[in-house]
């Protein structure tokens, strides 16, 4: 019996001895590569931290308990959707109204509770779980009025943005801003990741594009968050208003959403996945287009194409640009509604390879110039391609795809230098 504790005993001492393989430690202090042999023996003292942990955001609403002093006494507003949660879960609708005196509620595109699809008309209502007046933000009226605002001292918004020029929040929040300086109230905005992290890219908008998806000269994939953004429009553009922002806490602009803990809510009925949001400042090109974008698909904006389309000729001609971080694969689909609704189209599925080397705005004009040149007499590029695109020049298809993506490069780099301003995170 002792001989066999014996040779237990030194199977277990040899184990522990080599098992772990010490001489494969990375460093002086003992951090070792073979972290689940080192929870085995524990000859290690320290293994490296796992590469995939989240970064655990604070996020704007889950510090309203710091910032209180701003509410003390006031009454409040909100301008918000179902993207507008805690870290929790908990609505901001819901901490607001336990915390301070709401007395208002707004809603912006999609409704206060997301049931209107893109462009659908909302009217005001009164919120079924709060009692309060929710006024419409989406439609004739886009700026708080006057008797809007009569109830309230303090207007906020918490909105997940999805970093594009176009998606029409960021020109609620500036609309509800210009209100606040014209009636004298504070403006607040509860800040939140931008989902598609701190890249700058795309066209800077022309003032003759103007509207409601393109307020002001700002470019296509911005970088920024909704309370940076707030800062560059209160003084670029001279609104002036009484701002305040609550900012995150542990944010960086290169985490994509999927590198924090803050949870994905779909911030309009076809912005499913963070997939769509990364190819969204590009493929949202095609809203200009008489081709389907892919909605009423499991893969809105991922999905391009239209009856006329061979997706494999398409494919095969956007793969010979060797653009980088992107692959085009040729596939059928058939959308439920607006383009081409319930007829099968051919098109191709963008597919994001490498995020960091991806340029969502240059693979959307590549998109656009190819399908054009493969089907002339189908495509046809309309007006809204401009207030998309923000330019006239890929409308008219005046430069080559080269000269276009210097000119993107230079944008880029132009408007890199106004935001540098206006940057609350690193």
């Amino acid at each position: 019996m002792k001989k066999f504790l014996f040779i237990i005993l030194v199977i277990l001492l040899n184990f522990c001895l080599f098992g772990c393989n010490q001489s494969e430690c990375t460093s002086n202090n003992n951090e070792c590569e073979f972290c689940e042999i080192c929870e085995e023996c524990r000859e290690c003292e320290k293994c490296p931290e796992p590469t995939n942990k989240l970064v655990e955001v604070k996020l704007g609403i889950d510090l309203i308990d710091k910032n209180l002093s701003i509410f003390n006494g006031k009454k409040v507003g909100l301008i918000t959707n179902p993207t507008g949660v805690n870290s929790q879960y908990k609505t901001t609708i819901d901490v607001l109204d336990e915390k301070v005196n709401l007395t208002a509620l707004f809603a912006p595109e999609h409704g206060i509770r997301g049931n209107s699809q893109a462009g659908g008309s909302i009217g005001n209502e009164v919120d079924a779980i709060t009692g309060l007046t929710v006024y419409s933000l989406f439609g004739n009226t886009k700026k708080p009025t006057k008797s809007m605002l009569e109830n309230v001292d303090v207007l906020c918004i918490d909105i997940q943005d999805v970093g594009a020029r176009f998606y029409t929040y960021i020109y609620t929040m500036a609309y509800a801003m210009e209100a606040c300086k014209e009636y004298g109230k504070t403006f607040v905005v509860f800040d939140r990741p931008n989902p598609i992290g701190g890249k700058v890219e795309g066209t800077i908008l022309e003032e003759n594009n103007s509207s409601f998806i393109g307020l002001y000269p700002i470019i296509t994939r911005h970088g920024m968050t909704m309370g940076e953004l707030a800062k560059l429009f209160n003084t670029e553009f001279n609104i002036n208003c009484d701002l305040k922002v609550i900012e995150m806490e542990n944010y960086i602009h290169d985490l994509y959403l999927d590198e924090t803990t803050v949870p994905w809510i779909n911030p309009s009925p076809n912005m499913p996945t963070l997939d769509t949001a990364m190819v969204y400042t590009g493929t949202g090109n095609f809203e200009g287009l008489d081709i389907s974008e892919g909605r009423g698909t499991t893969k809105p904006f991922e999905f391009i194409g239209a009856p006329y389309v061979d997706p494999h000729a398409w494919a095969n001609k956007l793969n010979s640009l060797g653009l980088e971080g992107v692959y085009f694969r040729p596939i059928y689909f058939t959308p439920t509604f607006e383009d081409y609704a319930n007829k099968l189209c051919g098109g191709v599925q963008v597919h994001v390879t490498d995020r960091d080397k991806f340029s969502a705005t240059k693979v959307g004009v590549a998109m656009v110039y190819t399908v054009k040149e493969m089907y002339p007499n189908n495509v046809q590029l309309q007006s809204y391609l401009k207030l998309v695109t923000g330019v006239d020049y890929i409308n008219n298809m005046t430069y080559t795809l080269d000269q276009i993506f210097t000119l993107m490069d230079k944008d880029a780099e132009n408007f890199s230098a106004t935001r540098a301003k206006y940057l609350i995170y690193q």
